[in-house]
């Protein structure tokens, strides 16, 4: 799923102490010639709030069994996102389909600045100071899949060093 970035830590659940919170649960339609066949589709984010983070879409007839195939989808999808001091390393772009995300840091106490599908993804990361902007589509699963993408595309003082092949002195001096 996550084979475009570079430098993806992949994830397993055993051990960790994930919350779950839920983005959106929309109903969905079925035009049958017996009628209309009501369904759910939900989409949740997990996350154990220091570093790994995962997002999964469940849909069923019922809303309860559809989150719960959710969290379980989203357990499957677990990722390890570098951070900072309770920020991000730096600002970045992500954009999905029609949504487009935009992620800052920031200093300590400002807290999570972002709203709806953004705020959940950087809350369940662990991100505690952040400055953000969404732009474009509102639709929840684009917003959550292109704020994954920007979180995807950070990258470390250590890993930038050992991509360039210097030290890390001279990534900060540059």
């Amino acid at each position: 799923m996550y084979q475009k970035y570079k430098n993806v830590e992949i994830v397993k659940p055993g051990g960790l102490e994930l919350k779950d919170r839920l983005v959106g649960v929309q109903r969905v339609t079925k035009v049958t010639k017996g009628g209309r066949a009501f369904g759910f589709s939900a989409i949740v984010v997990v996350g154990d709030e220091n570093g790994v983070v995962g997002h999964g879409l469940g849909k069923s007839k019922e809303v309860a069994t559809a989150i719960a195939k959710a969290v379980e989808d989203a357990k499957k999808n677990l990722v390890r996102i570098p951070l900072n001091k309770g920020t991000l390393p730096h600002e970045q772009k992500g954009k999905y389909g029609g949504a487009k995300v935009f992620i800052k840091p920031a200093s300590q106490g400002t807290g999570v600045i972002a709203g709806g599908a953004v705020r959940a993804v950087l809350e369940s990361v662990g991100v505690h100071d952040v400055l953000s902007k969404s732009q474009g589509s509102s639709n929840p699963h684009n917003v959550v899949k292109a704020t994954f993408d920007a979180l995807l595309q950070l990258r470390d003082a250590r890993t930038v060093a050992q991509q360039r092949g210097i030290s890390m002195e001279k990534v900060f001096k540059g």
